[in-house]
């Protein structure tokens, strides 16, 4: 008997668990959602505990606090981990997702002078509005604005509270189809190649240092962004499901951004892309105000992680 109890297998290794925030959009909840669904955590030895917030600065104070691990955010909030308040460990998307809109009637930026605009602080819909206000020779003493999250500004602008916002879709699309006549004035795209609007996904601080457990998350986010690629219905359909909305507003959301392979994404970190996205981006939150010294991309993105 002790013989045979000596040779039987050893027990399946225990899974590590992982608390990680999303964000309840698309490209938010994507990977999330996705990696659920075909069993991915599992795959790769992770138990995942999934957790949604607003927006990503919420997410860096959970990490700071120590209850989060990893989180998503959006390039409005790298400036987070530009000033060494997170690690950044992959990329996510490059996405066209954020506006700045209008009411109708208002046909250009400078129609937002002196106008109430609701910006979510420190997002990328901040960010876009700050760009757009500087192309038209503006800064954000040439408007009124109002610090909303988003789903504030959703009723805000349909009840005329506020005249312009820097927002994203889906509430972009929520917004159109209450307010006939949006006007559009400005998306990503208007600076693209010059400035990439990467999402990504960022550890804290405490869990940094565990290079085995980063290794087994980004292999789930690299199968859950490839299956994401190959699959763009699938996707979307898994993604309603698991927020438990319509699939029409993550449907047009999907398409609002470039999405690299994994394989892409590994070349990219390689020739030192990626961190000239994070380090233009750094810039331009020094510009903003935002930080004062930001850090290089090299000392905040773990990117001989991601390369291997």
């Amino acid at each position: 008997m002790a013989a045979a109890a000596m040779s039987a297998p050893a027990a399946a290794q225990e899974p590590d668990h992982i608390r990680m925030g999303y964000i309840a959009d698309y490209f938010g909840t994507s990977v999330a959602a996705i990696a659920s669904d075909q069993g991915l955590w599992e795959k790769h030895g992770l138990e995942a505990e999934l957790k949604v917030f607003t927006n990503g600065p919420i997410q860096v104070q959970a990490l700071n606090a120590g209850s989060l691990d990893f989180a998503y955010i959006g390039p409005g909030a790298l400036w987070l981990p530009a000033s060494g308040q997170a690690k950044v460990i992959a990329v996510n998307a490059l996405g066209y997702t954020d506006r700045v809109i209008a009411q109708p009637g208002i046909e250009g930026i400078e129609g937002l002078k002196g106008k109430k605009v609701g910006v979510p602080e420190g997002t990328s819909g901040d960010m876009l509005l700050r760009l757009a206000l500087e192309k038209a020779g503006m800064t954000m003493d040439d408007i009124e604005a109002v610090k909303m999250d988003p789903s504030t500004i959703v009723t805000a602008f349909a009840s005329g509270q506020i005249d312009g916002a820097g927002i994203w879709y889906p509430f972009v699309d929520v917004i159109g189809q209450r307010i006939e006549g949006l006007q559009e004035l400005s998306s990503n795209e208007d600076f693209f190649p010059d400035i990439a609007f990467p999402s990504s996904f960022i550890v804290s601080d405490d869990m940094a240092g565990n290079a085995d457990v980063i290794r087994k998350v980004n292999a789930v986010i690299k199968e859950a962004t490839d299956f994401r690629r190959d699959n763009p219905e699938q996707s979307v359909k898994i993604t309603a499901s698991f927020l438990g909305v319509p699939e029409g507003p993550l449907m047009t959301e999907s398409k609002l951004a470039k999405l690299p392979s994994s394989a892409e994404l590994e070349e990219l970190t390689r020739d030192g892309k990626v961190d000239n996205w994070f380090d233009t981006l750094a810039g331009l939150y020094t510009t903003f105000g935002k930080i004062e010294k930001p850090l290089p991309a090299s000392e905040f993105y773990l990117g001989n992680l991601y390369a291997e």
